[in-house]
């Protein structure tokens, strides 16, 4: 039970840790904001990152993610993974990463497990090794020690206690687990965005080892690198028979940077420069959506939003509504409703798209 500073109202669905309901951000924009960056702040400290993205002017730019970074000297950017060092940039890079990996018995439980071929065959014999899931196969599990954004419901919080700790690998390393039974290589994280030279060298070298068989490449992301690099991503993914999972995690702008910390206009901007490209290969689909259903703040109007703005770049964009699991400042917020999941899903459809599912569906109370 959280209590709102805002208007004095308790209820199971305002985080304790945020403080502000959903009502009061939609109402009362700058006062949330003004409350949701302290929070926001205090969640970086505890683990050694800095508050926000530095904008020093004799700093040191980064131009990797839409957080244009200038970083002083001696410091290190949002994400904590490059320093100004001696005025240049030091760190992870694209032949030296922050990252883990593993394998992953196909089909599993992937975001685009229903419409991927590892999932489904889909795309077969071309980009799929059956007609159906590809059984005896595996996916190359790559996880990123760092991100872009500071979801306070991060359902995977703890890569935070890596970031700065974690040793370097090298892509070498990487590519040396992509076996003959690898069928395809997914980044996520934390997020692949500020990391994104370094997964793009090690798809090019993975995919010139796997000369003459399908390794499908694909990538999940908050959609929040600079373009260039996203038609990099795109044109691997297109080439390979792989895809690129958005996580849209809100539609209002403010309601994005109070859960995210960040803005959202790169995200959707990016969104829509990708789904340019689905005409070049329909099937399997390149580009697929998500939405975390936070209980207490993403809710019908916002799903709606999201869904009317996917349908008018593409209504086939497969479009998935993930459960969500209390995690991190979030923590004592309650799973995604049964009622809420089903509301969300008929609104989505409603919006125009054809494809669209709920995942995590054991998660709903």
């Amino acid at each position: 039970m959280g209590t709102c500073t805002l208007c004095e109202r308790n209820s199971p669905d305002i985080s304790q840790a945020l403080s502000v309901c959903l009502a009061c951000i939609r109402r009362r924009p700058q006062e949330a904001m003004d409350i949701a960056t302290r929070v926001h702040r205090q969640s970086r400290l505890e683990f050694g990152l800095p508050l926000r993205p530095p904008d020093d002017p004799e700093g040191v730019h980064c131009r990797i993610c839409m957080n244009r970074c200038r970083i002083p000297a001696n410091k290190s950017g949002y994400c904590g993974l490059r320093r100004n060092q001696n005025g240049r940039l030091a760190g992870v890079t694209t032949t030296s990463g922050k990252l883990s990996w593993y394998h992953d018995p196909l089909p599993t439980n992937c975001v685009a497990d229903r419409v991927c071929p590892g999932g489904t065959g889909c795309g077969f014999p071309q980009y799929a090794y059956r007609r159906g899931p590809e059984t005896g196969f595996k996916n190359l599990a790559v996880f990123f020690q760092g991100c872009s954004f500071n979801c306070l419901y991060c359902q995977n919080w703890h890569f935070r206690n890596e970031t700065l700790a974690a040793p370097f690998h090298s892509v070498e390393e990487l590519v040396a687990d992509a076996d003959e039974q690898t069928s395809c290589i997914c980044y996520f994280g934390g997020d692949p965005s500020p990391q994104i030279p370094f997964s793009i060298e090690a798809s090019k070298q993975a995919r010139e080892k796997a000369t003459g068989r399908i390794l499908r490449i694909c990538w999940e992301t908050n959609g929040s690198l600079n373009s260039d690099r996203l038609d990099q991503m795109m044109e691997i993914a297109l080439q390979s028979g792989g895809c690129v999972k958005f996580d849209l995690k809100a539609w209002d702008p403010v309601l994005h940077r109070v859960l995210t910390g960040v803005s959202n206009q790169a995200t959707l901007d990016n969104f829509r420069r990708a789904a340019e490209k689905i005409s070049e290969r329909p099937v399997p689909p390149l580009l697929v959506a998500s939405t975390l259903l936070v209980s207490g703040y993403i809710d019908p109007q916002e799903v709606a939003a999201i869904a009317e703005f996917i349908a008018g770049l593409n209504p086939d964009i497969p479009y998935n509504l993930l459960a969500f699991h209390p995690q991190f400042l979030m923590s004592d917020m309650p799973v995604t409703s049964k009622a809420l999941a089903m509301e969300c899903l008929q609104t989505a459809r409603d919006g125009g798209l054809t494809r669209v599912r709920l995942g995590n569906e054991h998660l709903l109370s």
